[in-house]
């Protein structure tokens, strides 16, 4: 787990459209990370 307010580590996800967005090509914009805990689960 990252505490809060420390740095994200490199990665890459595909976006919606299956494009690999990664975190450096956002380099020096402001960037809101969402992650859906329970997505698509029950409960």
């Amino acid at each position: 787990m990252i505490a809060e307010g420390l740095k994200a580590p490199a990665f890459a996800l595909p976006d919606e459209t299956g494009t690999t967005v990664r975190l450096a090509d956002l380099k020096g914009r402001r960037v809101v990370l969402w992650f859906y805990v329970r997505d698509d689960t029950p409960g």
